[in-house]
């Protein structure tokens, strides 16, 4: 029997973000609505301070929204939950634990009370042989790169079979080449695992590969959606073959236009 995909799979519904400073109240967000697709990849760009991450961590649930409401799933997001894994810029992984540690221990939080360890050490072992790290299951955070603790934090928030995965500039610390590797290999992480994906970027090549749509937000204070860019590439992409595509050269230049014309404007 074939799956009903959920067309507003995460809502947010007249989201609005304040928060009190020492100077006053600072308004963040402005009226964002925003339906998500079960199954679809969304990235989010904009430049510096126009609110990316603050829509990121009220899906997480981090957040709690001055007004306005977020629903995963049809349930009304009211906290941090393992229905969605938060996978950061720093990888945050505990130093004196191996990679399958570190997962290890997502898996038994979110499972542990309804499997045994056999069945949690084959979620660890399957997580990690998702992002191609079976091979350094038994090695510490401190004896892998950069690229390679990414793909534990990757490993980490998959294993708990998340409905939503939300990433917040996760290769924005890394080189370019390994950057671009580790983006190839998200696209056959998420092909494989099938999960709703919200991501925060500046990288405007990074949002064309990645995305099935592109929100792109107003400069801050209370930035909106501006505009929201459906990616008709098809998959799976190709990062040489797109590098002559006139569609994505397409899709980049709109993008690209957008992010000019606001600065220029915030500039004026």
């Amino acid at each position: 029997m074939e799956k009903i995909v959920q067309e507003k799979y995460v809502q947010l519904e007249d989201v609005n973000m304040s928060f009190v400073t020492r100077k006053g109240t600072f308004e963040a967000l402005r009226g964002i609505n925003l339906n998500i697709r079960e199954g679809e990849f969304i990235s989010v760009i904009g430049h510096s301070g126009c609110g990316k991450s603050t829509v990121l961590n009220l899906i997480a649930g981090l957040l709690e929204p001055t007004s306005g409401l977020l629903f995963c799933a049809g349930r009304e997001i009211s906290g941090p939950g393992p229905d969605r894994a938060v996978v950061f810029q720093n990888h945050s992984l505990l130093p004196w634990l191996t990679c399958a540690e570190n997962v290890y221990l997502a898996v038994e939080r979110v499972f542990g009370k309804n499997e045994n360890k056999t069945q949690l050490l084959a979620r660890t072992k399957a997580a990690l042989e998702l992002v191609g790290l079976s091979h350094a299951a038994d090695k510490r955070p401190s004896e892998i790169s950069g690229g390679m603790k990414q793909r534990v934090g990757i490993a980490r928030a998959l294993a708990m079979e998340p409905k939503v995965l939300l990433l917040d500039e996760p290769f924005g610390a890394l080189d370019a080449l390994t950057r671009a590797h580790l983006q190839d290999e998200l696209m056959s992480i998420m092909a494989k695992s099938g999960c709703t994906a919200v991501m925060v970027t500046h990288d405007v090549d990074e949002a064309v590969l990645l995305s099935d749509r592109i929100v792109m937000m107003t400069n801050g204070p209370a930035a909106a959606i501006g505009e929201i860019l459906p990616v008709d590439l098809p998959r799976p992409r190709k990062r040489l073959e797109l590098a002559e595509n006139a569609g994505y050269n397409h899709l980049r230049s709109e993008v690209l236009k957008f992010l000019y014309e606001r600065h220029a404007r915030k500039a004026a």
